[in-house]
Order: C-alpha cells, then sequence, then structure tokens
C-alpha cells in the first residue's frame, strides 16, 4: 500500500485540516500487516457530522475489538479539499493509516439521509472505485451500505455491491468470518458475493432482476442467483446487554456538530407515529440495563474529556428508569461542570425539573414537537398528544423559568384541510398567550415562540408509505398559509415562524420511495455538479431538473400519484419485522383519524413481537 503525505501547502490552502489528519484521541491505529480485513467506514457528509453519529461510533469500536479487523474512518471532503485532491492527483485516504480507501477490503457507507447521495458518488470517484458496481474486479473493496436508508436501497443498487439490512451488532462477524474464508480459497469476486448473500440480511442487489409494467410500476422483483433469497430479513439485536458500547470514544480535533457524549437508554420505540419509519423499523423497544448506562458513562466522561452527555433514544420518556439515570449523573458529576442533554422528551413535571437542574433557563430554549396544528391531524399520524398537555406543558416550562419554547410541525399530511395549516399558527398563540396568564411580576420580560415546519416525506416501512406528496409551488403555497395565519395572531409579535426547502423535499421524496431507475438521475446529476446536496449553499435544484430531464425520468411518478394496495413496492423485498397487513390497516387508521395505542397501553399485532429474535417491551 502507497502511503499518502498531505503537504503543508495543501493543508494551510483549506479550511479546517483536523478534518483529514487523525489521530484524534481514542482512534483506533493497529498493524496493517497482522490483520486480515481492513474495513474503511464512510459517513458521506462533512467531518463534523459524521463524527456527530453515534452508529458510526458504535461499528468503529465493535470492528476494531477484533484482533482480525482494522476499521478505519473516511468522509466526504468538504469542497475546498476535494478540489486539491483532484488537481494534485491524491486518491481519497483513510484518517488511521492515511492509506488508499481504493486499497481497503471493504467500503462501507452509512446511509443517513437521501441528501447525501451524491458525496456517494464523490467517495467513489475520489477513491478511484469504478461508480458502478458491475465494472468493478477483485483488485476494488466491497462496497457495503447499511443505515435507515437502507430499508430502500433500489436507488442506489447500481452503486453498491451489498447491503446490510437492520443493526449492526448482528452478522457483521459472520460476513468478516465469510471474507476471511473466501480470500483464502482465492475464488471469484461472484463466489464472495454469494457467500455473502447466504448470511441473514445481506442484500445483494447484482443478484435481482425488476420487471416495469406499462404503467412504470414494478411487474416483479426476483433472485438471479441460486445463493439469493427472495425475502431478506432485518437484523436485530433483540438483548441489548449482549451488544459492545464505546467506553472510548473518539474525540475530533475540532467541534463537532453534536460535541458530547452519547449514551444510548433505550432502541426502539412504543409510540407508534404513523409517519415514523425508525418507530417501526426498531421496534420492538429495547431498554438497556441502568447499571450498564452507569458504568458506561463514567467511562466515556473520563476517557473523553466531555462537558456534555446526552440520554439517546428514540422516545426518552418512555424508558421506565429515566429518573434513576438522570439523578444518578446530576449526583454522580456534580460540580464538574458537566451538563446533561434530554432530547426526545415528552415535555412533563419531571423532566422540567430535571431540566431546571442542568441546564442555564435564561439562555436556554424547550422543544416540543406536536408535529400538527390540530387535533384531528395528530390523530391522523397517531402522535398520541392532546392540545391540554402541549399547553400545560408549555405552562410548567414558563412557571420554571423558561421564555423560549420551540415548535416543530410537518405540513403536507394525509387529509390536511386549510384549517389544520392554520392550526399551526392557533396553537403557537395560544403557546404564547398562556405565557402572559402569567402574573406579570412573575414573568421574565417576552417570550418567544419560534415555530418551524418541515415538508413531510413518505418514508418505506411507516403506514403513510401509501401517501401522495406535493409539488413544490403547493408546499411553499402551504408555508404561506401558515405565515399568513401567524400574522393574523394575537401575540403575532412573540411569534416567529420558518419552513424546510421546498424543492429538497421533493427530491428526498423521489429518492425515499424511488426504485433502480432513480440511478440514473443520481448519476446524471453528480455528472453535472451535484454535490452536499443538503447544504443550501450547494444545493442546486436546477440540475436535479436538468439530471430529471436528461434521463428521461418523471418526479412526479414517485411523488404525486396514489399507491394502491397490491402494488409491488421496490423494497417490498426486506422484511423489516412489521407486517405490511399491519402498516396497512394503521394506513386506513389514519385515513379515518383513528388513534392506536402505543405498545405499552395494548399491543396491536404488529409482527415485531413474534419476529425472529424479538421480544416485547416489558415494563
Amino acid at each position: 500500500m502507497r502511503k499518502l503525505a498531505l503537504s503543508d501547502e495543501i493543508l494551510l490552502r483549506i479550511e479546517k485540516p483536523a478534518r483529514y489528519i487523525g489521530n484524534e484521541v481514542n482512534s483506533v491505529n493497529k498493524d496493517a500487516d497482522k490483520v486480515d480485513v481492513r474495513f474503511c467506514m464512510c459517513f458521506p457528509d462533512v467531518y463534523e457530522i459524521g463524527m456527530s453519529h453515534l452508529g458510526l461510533q458504535i461499528l468503529y469500536d465493535m470492528f476494531n475489538r477484533r484482533e482480525d479487523v482494522w476499521c478505519e474512518r473516511v468522509f466526504s471532503p468538504w469542497t475546498d479539499m476535494d478540489k486539491e485532491m483532484r488537481s494534485e492527483g491524491i486518491p481519497l485516504f483513510a484518517l488511521e493509516s492515511q492509506d488508499p480507501v481504493r486499497d481497503f477490503d471493504f467500503l462501507g457507507i452509512t446511509l443517513q439521509f437521501e441528501m447525501c447521495y451524491t458525496n456517494i458518488l464523490q467517495i467513489l470517484d475520489l477513491s478511484g472505485i469504478p461508480l458502478s458496481a458491475h465494472e468493478r474486479t477483485e483488485k476494488d473493496p466491497f462496497v457495503i451500505g447499511g443505515g435507515p436508508c437502507a430499508y430502500n436501497p433500489e436507488p442506489l443498487a447500481d452503486f453498491f455491491d451489498l447491503f446490510y439490512i437492520g443493526e449492526g451488532e448482528t452478522v457483521y462477524d459472520q460476513l468478516f468470518d465469510a471474507y476471511k474464508s473466501w480470500k483464502a480459497s482465492g475464488g471469484s469476486r461472484e463466489s464472495f458475493l454469494e457467500m455473502a448473500a447466504e448470511i441473514e440480511g445481506i442484500y445483494v442487489p447484482s443478484f435481482y432482476d425488476v420487471n416495469y409494467k406499462e404503467d412504470g410500476t414494478i411487474a416483479s422483483f426476483l433472485p438471479n442467483n441460486p445463493h439469493a433469497k427472495e425475502k431478506i430479513r432485518r437484523q436485530v439485536a433483540s438483548d441489548m446487554g449482549e451488544t459492545t458500547y464505546p467506553l472510548k470514544p473518539t474525540v475530533p480535533f475540532i467541534k463537532a456538530t453534536q460535541d458530547r457524549a452519547v449514551l444510548e437508554i433505550q432502541r426502539g420505540c412504543i409510540r407508534g407515529c404513523r409517519f415514523c419509519q425508525a418507530g417501526m423499523v426498531y421496534r420492538p423497544a429495547r431498554p438497556r440495563d441502568i447499571e450498564m448506562l452507569k458504568e458506561t458513562a463514567r467511562a466515556m466522561l473520563k476517557n473523553t474529556g466531555h462537558e456534555e452527555i446526552t440520554l439517546s433514544s428514540l422516545s426518552s420518556s418512555d424508558y421506565n428508569e429515566l429518573k434513576e439515570i438522570v439523578s444518578f449523573l446530576i449526583e454522580e458529576f456534580k460540580g464538574q461542570g458537566v451538563n446533561i442533554s434530554l432530547p426526545s422528551l415528552r415535555i412533563d413535571a419531571f423532566s422540567l425539573d430535571v431540566m431546571s437542574k442542568v441546564q442555564d433557563v435564561r439562555k436556554s430554549s424547550l422543544t416540543f414537537a406536536p408535529e400538527a396544528g390540530s387535533q384531528r391531524m395528530r390523530d391522523v399520524i397517531n402522535k398520541g398528544l392532546t392540545e391540554s398537555e402541549i399547553i400545560d406543558g408549555a405552562g410548567q416550562a414558563f412557571e420554571g423559568g423558561w421564555t423560549k419554547v420551540k415548535l416543530y410541525f410537518m405540513l403536507g399530511l394525509p387529509t390536511e384541510t386549510r384549517e389544520d395549516m392554520e392550526g399551526i399558527a392557533v396553537l403557537s398563540d395560544k403557546v404564547a398567550r398562556r405565557y402572559y396568564e402569567i402574573p406579570k411580576e412573575q414573568r421574565n420580560g417576552k417570550c418567544q415562540i419560534t415555530a418551524s415546519s418541515s415538508f413531510f416525506v413518505p418514508k418505506p416501512f411507516s403506514p403513510l408509505q401509501w401517501a401522495t406528496m406535493f409539488s413544490a409551488e403547493e408546499y411553499v403555497a402551504k408555508a404561506n398559509i401558515v405565515q399568513e395565519a401567524m400574522r393574523n395572531q394575537l401575540n403575532r409579535k412573540s411569534l416567529r415562524y420558518n419552513w424546510h426547502t421546498a424543492e429538497l423535499t421533493v427530491l428526498e421524496g423521489t429518492f425515499a420511495r424511488g426504485d433502480r431507475r432513480m440511478g440514473a438521475v443520481l448519476l446524471e446529476a453528480y455528472r453535472l455538479g451535484c454535490i452536499f446536496d443538503s447544504w443550501d449553499e450547494y444545493f442546486r435544484y436546477d440540475l436535479w431538473m436538468q439530471a430529471f430531464e436528461n434521463t428521461g425520468t418523471d418526479a412526479a411518478f414517485y411523488n404525486l400519484r396514489p399507491r394502491t394496495r397490491d402494488e409491488i413496492f421496490p423494497w417490498d423485498f426486506i422484511d423489516c419485522g412489521v407486517t405490511r397487513d399491519f402498516l396497512w390497516r394503521e394506513w386506513e387508521n389514519a385515513m379515518q383519524g383513528k388513534v392506536t395505542p402505543n405498545c405499552r397501553e395494548k399491543c396491536s399485532g404488529c409482527g415485531a413481537m413474534t419476529y425472529k429474535g424479538g421480544v416485547c417491551y416489558e415494563g
């Protein structure tokens, strides 16, 4: 392997050279000659975002615990470094060894957000790895994808050798052992893919053929190789006590987006929000042992020097031992300047009491996620949150000294009416009104209510995967309705409103539910210059529209047409644990505005409990 060395001249010409030099605290270095498998873990976005991702830290730690595996990291070079590498002929390299990515056995890419897909092509391009999987030879690494977007891998099928469907703690050891056996045998590239396809949870896209009907929908999706399974079953860690957790997370040299230790208190969610893919594919809910969390928190803070720790889960308030772990952290690190971050909380008296102890109330803001402005709409999406609960929570926060509240909503949900949209402004005003009901002498100046709305994108394996989207112009019109309603509220001077980029939502929707034909659009967009699409300053909607036109692809086909119950979706070959019948039942409940109890109240028969290795959350 050829070692790379970035010259001081190049490092002085780029922004934040620490993104590329490696050797951070707790990074892992090994002797490349003494390992059998070299794995390069890639997060296809800038370093500061990738280093904030817990999944990357977990797999990096888990892989490197094996003496025969060396896992290194790579991130998307920022545009200045991209330019330098192309002009100087420098291939993309891993941080730890500075070896070229092309020389590794595996390039593993985490798929967190559809609008990072062009960055995946940047990674392959800069590495000198053929973009199309069928063009790769035995000299190239195997490119494997995983993460939430892998639940519909089809838009990326042309560019990946294989995908890992599910949670990473389960079958990677089998994959590495299979690779070692294959490498010793001297077999062909295809023979390893056949070995990999025999492993539960591994999907090899080249082993499947897709046929389409005249109307563009899928007619069939069938294996073309005897080693390929008809159904790929997502992998789930049924016992969280048997999984590893990084006690020595790598500490970036520069400030990461989430610059703190992260303690995952549970995985999965009991709530069943119908728009939420994660709440479905990570079922059943699995809490971590409280004593394990205490020891892990001690070790992480000691080994990293972080001054903040985040309790991470999809719904932290549903963790039974939340009060105990928070009380432990407050007491254990009293006087040490350690802050405790509590995202994903339902704001109640306990949560507010805790946050008043760990936050500077005068400076911080509280976040609520009503998701919809009207109770009717919240019932449609099964949010399980009433207006009185929202107002009462805000009132308790105001009485506790907070004056800043952020409210998160979605626009473009199915069955949405003008009244539902205007309800965002009405609810925001009611929250502000609750503040001004406090006696004047007890207030801390004026309140600030910031309402933000994203535009709903239907995701695979969520009950709303059958929903129709809207055009960019229609999304903006919806936001303008809310904006106008904000101006008409009594407390309008205390209200602020902003919304997500509509054009970005349109593209996200095409890839979220896209099929293999979207790969041509992606490749054309990259060739036209699209990169870092999730960054406003680099997003070029005009180039994307040109890519659709050049490839003869209609974005409306993926976003604007209705879908029937029996349509074959591009992701239907995946068994995610939750049954399609359950998802359709929940879709019908949404259309009728019927609320489904959460898993702790009543089992709804989603299928996750009976799934192999699945366990019901008992608490």
